[in-house]
């Protein structure tokens, strides 16, 4: 009989056999595919952000879906323990903007080959093209007592770790096998929908292809309450358009604030709103465009405007002030001018939703964590068994934040798995 057994060999489930080796555990690793840490390797965009150096607030912060349950986690494996643990492995990590950290030579295969070599200096048995099927309990005690596998094989453990992911990014193996298992153990499962994910919008502008392609950095994107108007969520930083909506960070950090507005309004449409100045205030912004166009007041405003706002913006922007692009600034009236920097600083558009969740970079909802050990990672229901990572209803941005939950969630249930011992 084997102490434990981990299912799942992304980030969580591998820093979950790390960490339950490490503390003197006889360790199984069981993965469905051909290939170990698929999503670490393509994570970052193949470069992987490890971690996020934030202070532990500004973590909890950036975990929107249920942050605060990361305190016990982090208090036993957090940001700069992971910086810790992968620099001890000869992975020299470097700090970009935000605080994301990031390999020295950008690539997550280095993460990815680091993590695996350290599992088998620790004599994890490693099963892979091996898929699970249930988990097996003791129903009277309330007790896990091992998995058994597609083909009928039996596996006894003491202990199992459920590190299977959600349902976003399938392709790597994370196609909700979890959920199931959970509820025959007596879990919850919060309603599952697609987050970190791009937003379809309906407006002419995008339909047409106008703004595709179109990058804008140091902006800010707010999701509108769609009966009052006002804003549910605000989010600064960079974004592009795309042929069916927008993306980018904020695009995608935006997104589950779209889905859960849909779903409380029965709505199909969510208005955005998009300040291209948001560090300057509508005045700020009228005076500098004032003194710009002064400067150049003989030549046609759509010339004049150039590089104030991005070059394929400036037609629309002009045609929502009702602003003719030849005029020229001495006879454009101010209230008109007024209008167009209101345009600018509340630029509109119409979300229609999200991709699907298997196109979104992380699965909201989950297993419920009111029904886990936030100390242990241990199900409240049942003895011997253990969730980290994407299949607990726990969720945060991009930026580090996702992966930081993985590595402190899958440690600590290694861990404890193997002083419960």
């Amino acid at each position: 009989m084997t102490d434990v057994i981990v299912i799942g060999g992304g980030p969580s489930g591998l820093m979950a056999a790390v960490a339950a080796a490490e503390n003197g555990a006889s360790v199984m690793l069981v993965d469905k595919g051909k290939k170990l840490g698929r999503k670490l390797a393509i994570s970052g965009g193949g470069r992987c952000n490890v971690t996020n150096r934030a202070e532990a607030e500004e973590l909890i912060r950036h975990i929107p879906g249920n942050g605060r349950f990361m305190y016990s986690p982090f208090s036993v494996f957090n940001n700069e323990d992971i910086i810790t643990f992968f620099e001890g492995l000869g992975i020299k990590l470097k700090e970009e903007d935000r605080g994301r950290m990031f390999p020295v030579n950008d690539k997550a295969v280095e993460v990815v080959r680091v993590l695996l070599n350290r599992i088998q200096t620790l004599n994890v048995d490693i099963r892979k093209s091996t898929e699970v099927s249930e988990l097996l309990f003791d129903q009277e005690a309330k007790k896990v007592t091992g998995i058994k596998l597609v083909d009928g094989e039996k596996l006894e453990a003491k202990k199992i770790i459920v590190a299977v992911g959600g349902m976003s990014v399938p392709h790597t193996g994370s196609t909700g096998d979890g959920y199931p298992w959970a509820k025959a153990a007596g879990h919850t499962i919060t309603d599952l929908y697609p987050t970190e994910v791009p937003i379809t919008c309906s407006d002419a502008i995008i339909k047409n292809k106008t703004l595709q392609g179109l990058s804008l950095r140091n902006v800010e994107l707010s999701v509108l309450d769609p009966e009052k108007g006002k804003i549910i969520k605000t989010h600064e930083g960079d974004m592009i358009f795309t042929h069916f909506g927008i993306s980018g960070p904020i695009g995608l950090r935006c997104s589950q604030y779209v889905v859960k507005a849909k779903k409380k309004y029965k709505g199909s449409h969510v208005p955005l709103q998009l300040d291209l100045f948001p560090e300057e205030s509508l005045e700020e912004v009228f005076q500098r465009l004032l003194g710009q166009l002064g400067e150049q007041s003989k030549k046609a405003i759509k010339n004049s405007i150039s590089g104030f706002v991005p070059e394929r913006l400036a037609p629309i922007l002009l045609s929502q002030a009702a602003i003719d692009p030849s005029d020229v600034f001495v006879s454009i009236p101010h209230e008109k001018l007024r209008l167009l920097v209101s345009r600018m600083k509340g630029f509109y558009l119409t979300a229609t939703g999200t991709l699907s969740i298997e196109k979104a970079f992380v699965t909201g909802g989950g297993v419920s964590v009111k029904e886990i050990h936030p100390k242990r990672m241990e199900s409240k229901l049942m003895e011997g068994l253990f969730f980290c990572g994407e299949v607990l209803d726990l969720h945060g941005y991009t930026g580090g934040y996702n992966i930081t939950v993985a590595f402190s969630t899958g440690y600590t249930a290694g861990q404890s798995a193997a002083w419960s011992l």
